[in-house]
């Protein structure tokens, strides 16, 4: 659907204030069919718990554009959990992106990069393709919720990027634990394997390591270092994506 031309930040608060109570489902429902958001993709990682949103957009349209960013450096496992839910649901629109060639040989040709400069890293492998692959949308949803980390404590349902113009939408974001628990359970959908063996939050396998019991989810994400986001920074509240720095 054509979005509405007003400014992003009027379209946002718009958003907000109609959805405010709104459930996850109703959100996601919505934001698939409301002018304000416009043109809108998934942004899926495949991970411990991105089941839940695709589930629930598959319900609402299972033509809705899945973008899958296959970074080279994830998991076997999350390639093939990845190939099983997209047939158990039925996505029909599944878009896999991968950095350029070219980039990758520029930046990162040993493929070491991730272990002097793993913001260049997620730069290069991550953010730059999926910047290309939503060039063509106004708004894409996410699975943030504020229990992630204290970045994203006061995630609202909808978002702006300014850089971009885009809007983010976050339907789980006022969801707990629990609440990703028990909608798995209650619709029967698959669990990621690795979830079982101590990873609790999935991402590149180099910077991925098992969570140990009363460990925060996250705390095995890029494990010894301060980075919490995939190429993205937080500088005053506001979302900001780090440079592209050359591999030394």
């Amino acid at each position: 659907m054509p979005r509405d031309t007003a400014p992003l930040t009027s379209r946002v608060a718009r958003l907000n204030a109609r959805y405010r109570h709104h459930s996850a489902t109703s959100v996601v429902e919505h934001a698939l069919g409301d002018a304000d958001t416009g043109q809108v993709a998934l942004v899926s990682s495949f991970g411990a718990e991105s089941v839940v949103l695709l589930h629930m957009v598959a319900m609402v349209d299972r033509a809705t554009p899945v973008l899958f960013v296959e970074t080279g450096m994830l998991f076997p496992e999350t390639l093939t959990y990845q190939r099983e839910v997209a047939e158990h649901l039925e996505l029909s629109d599944l878009r896999i992106i991968r950095a350029a060639p070219v980039r990758l040989a520029a930046h990162d040709p040993e493929g070491q990069l991730h272990r002097s400069d793993p913001d260049a890293c997620c730069a290069l492998r991550k953010t730059e393709p999926l910047e290309r692959a939503l060039a063509g949308f106004d708004a894409w949803i996410t699975g943030r919720k504020r229990f992630q980390s204290g970045t994203r404590a006061d995630l609202s349902f909808f978002e702006e990027e300014d850089e971009t113009g885009r809007i983010k939408v976050n339907p789980l974001a006022h969801w707990a634990p629990q609440d990703v628990a028990d909608y798995m359970v209650n619709n029967r959908l698959p669990r990621h394997p690795l979830v079982a063996r101590g990873y609790p939050s999935i991402g590149c396998a180099p910077c991925t390591t098992p969570v140990a019991e009363g460990e925060d989810p996250r705390a095995g994400r890029w494990r010894g270092t301060d980075k919490d986001e995939c190429g993205i920074h937080f500088v005053d509240g506001k979302m900001v994506r780090g440079p592209l720095r050359a591999a030394s």
